[in-house]
């Protein structure tokens, strides 16, 4: 594999979610039209390897993704056991987000401490502290956002994607 497209590999893993041809191209600090050669070799080199991951073309971009045919092994291996409270409490979160959290507690009630507690742990939710340093900010990670396979659900019901840091 050449090593623009080792590149771009690399990019796609880091990055965890779809990147269009110019996303690439920035990170890789290269044109389009190498972007989308690398791109193409990588795909290749993907598609001739019996391997678990495979290069996905999405309606937002292209990622580095575990084939359709393990995703049984992930429930099997990765489940995240999150109880009805703090699923509502990601689900406050995914909706609203960012959100402060102690505008999360006054929404959910003073149980929602240890619901971002879990789910920061299972790396759902990301916590930043505020500037005048009294709550935190959170917000969903992409983590969340391929768990529960948001991008094959239409735009319109999407909640908003977290600012990459």
């Amino acid at each position: 594999m050449a090593q623009l497209a080792t590149i771009i590999e690399a990019i796609l893993y880091l990055k965890a979610q779809p990147l269009t041809i110019a996303e690439i191209a920035e990170c890789a600090g290269c044109d389009r039209a190498a972007a989308e050669d690398g791109l193409l070799e990588l795909m290749d080199d993907y598609a001739r390897r019996e391997t678990a991951l495979e290069i996905a073309e999405t309606p937002t971009g292209y990622s580095l993704q575990l084939r359709e045919a393990y995703h049984d092994l992930v429930q099997k291996l990765l489940p995240a056991d999150l109880g009805v409270g703090t699923l509502r409490t990601l689900a406050a979160i995914a909706l609203k987000g960012p959100i402060a959290q102690t505008q999360l507690v006054e929404l959910r009630g003073s149980n929602a401490y240890q619901h971002v507690q879990e789910l920061v742990q299972f790396g759902f939710v990301r916590k930043r502290r505020q500037s005048d340093g009294r709550s935190y900010w959170l917000q969903v990670t992409d983590k969340f956002h391929q768990y529960f396979e948001l991008n094959q659900l239409p735009q319109e019901f999407l909640p908003k994607k977290p600012a990459s840091s």
